[in-house]
């Protein structure tokens, strides 16, 4: 019997193989699954068994998760209004080859939130519990990434944009939410729980300027803008109209508090205290 993780030719599925092999998981048991699979090529001449696995294609599901105990469903990086019917193809799938566990990459707070991102999540977990599925929800906070990544054009322009108020995110690295992920695909008593997955450290997108500024020494600050304006720009810097309006929606969400969470469920899972911001920002201008 093997672990599958989907979306493996991602940043965050690739992490999530690398944490299981750490933990001593056998190669051959582990499946990495991805649409296109020859980005994972390198996890094959490792041992890791790899098949294509495209959500919108319920034959190749289900041979991608034949023999699977355990499945890391990884939300679907698809147009958002095509995220359930992906995951609910892909849950079919695992009940067909009688998994033991499916741990979803969920969203903070997704029973409460109000984003459109949110939306789906909450719809997925739903459909999980509706149909009896033995399942785990990791509710995955905000990566630390979606700010670090930007930091070339932050530090050209000396600004962060944004519409999330003075809201607090609780974010984590993709790294940490690999680890947790790992843990509970390879530890017992996790069917049934919900675990709201977050920094140990929240921030404001004010706090993030300034914290930026400390550990560079440039002069950076952040500017609120209304939803709308913010979508334009997103849109204006070449992001699609679509994700566009949901980033700027989710921004509306941070400002209410649902990207905040105090549980502590991340770093009991990995053992240490989450990535923290400055970490992060060190890392990635180093």
């Amino acid at each position: 019997m093997s672990i599958v993780v989907t979306g493996a030719t991602g940043q965050l599925g690739r992490l999530a193989v690398e944490a299981l092999l750490r933990r001593g998981i056998p190669a051959s048991r582990i499946v990495a699954t991805g649409r296109d699979v020859a980005g994972i090529k390198d996890l094959a001449d490792r041992g890791v068994v790899v098949r294509r696995a495209d959500f919108g294609d319920p034959d190749s599901l289900a041979a991608a998760f034949e023999g699977a105990e355990k499945l890391l469903l990884i939300s679907a990086s698809v147009p958002v209004a095509d995220r359930f019917a992906n995951h609910r193809r892909a849950i079919d799938a695992a009940q067909s080859v009688g998994v033991s566990l499916v741990a979803y990459t969920s969203m903070t707070r997704a029973d409460t939130t109000a984003t459109i991102i949110g939306e789906t999540h909450r719809a997925t977990e739903e459909y999980l519990r509706e149909h009896a599925v033995p399942s785990v929800m990791l509710r995955n906070g905000w990566y630390l990434e979606n700010y670090t990544s930007q930091l070339p054009v932050v530090l050209e322009h000396g600004a962060f944009i944004g519409a999330a108020g003075q809201g607090r995110i609780s974010a984590a690295s993709r790294a940490d939410y690999a680890e947790a992920a790992a843990h509970v695909l390879t530890t017992e008593g996790h069917v049934g729980k919900v675990y709201e997955l977050a920094g140990d450290e929240a921030f404001t997108l004010d706090e993030l300027a300034a914290t930026v500024a400390d550990r560079t020494g440039r002069p950076i600050t952040y500017t609120d803008l209304p939803a709308e304006q913010f979508a334009a720009a997103l849109a204006g810097a070449g992001v699609p109209t679509e994700v566009a309006h949901a980033l700027a929606d989710a921004d509306l969400g941070l400002g209410r508090g649902e990207l905040y969470s105090d549980s502590g469920d991340l770093s009991r899972l990995i053992g240490r205290p989450t990535t923290t911001l400055a970490t992060a920002i060190d890392k990635a201008v180093r």
